[in-house]
């Protein structure tokens, strides 16, 4: 079957059961996409499809229908997305290992609300989990990104 991942098509080999993660990680060598908790609730392997963040764990490669964007194609190294930019001049990160499912949830949340409350941030990042607690870094990047994102 043909997926197409942030602006490439691939031909993948596999049962149209098997979980777009690994699809992404053992297939493709896309590794920005992360192992959290396998049943959808940390966030972790979080990606967009159509723009619409998926826990991609429990998304069969086979109903996959549109494009799928990970970290990866989120932005490049000289021309990174503003959520990206506003992650490492927050440094958010501390292990890092959520970092990705939560950049990409505040894309999403972004590219529908420039202008995101309080409110908005944790509703949109509530089920993106990480246990370094690095939450109040993650709203003011997301606070950072908004403001970046409107003045563009």
């Amino acid at each position: 079957m043909k997926i197409s991942v942030n602006g490439q098509t691939h031909e993948v080999d596999v049962e149209p059961d098997m979980p777009l993660l690994w699809v992404l990680r053992d297939e493709l060598g896309i590794t920005g996409v992360k192992y959290g908790c396998g049943i959808a609730m940390c966030g972790a392997c979080t990606v967009h499809i159509d723009g619409i963040p998926t826990r991609s764990c429990q998304q069969w490669v086979g109903d996959v229908e549109g494009e799928i964007t990970t970290i990866e194609g989120l932005g490049t190294p000289d021309a990174l997305h503003a959520v990206q930019a506003a992650w490492i001049k927050h440094q958010v990160a501390q292990c890092g290992y959520c970092q990705s499912g939560q950049m990409m949830s505040a894309a999403a949340l972004l590219a529908e609300n420039n202008d995101p409350s309080d409110q908005d941030i944790d509703d949109a990042m509530s089920g993106n989990l990480c246990r370094c607690g690095t939450y109040p870094r993650i709203r003011e990047a997301i606070k950072a990104a908004a403001q970046t994102i409107r003045s563009a």
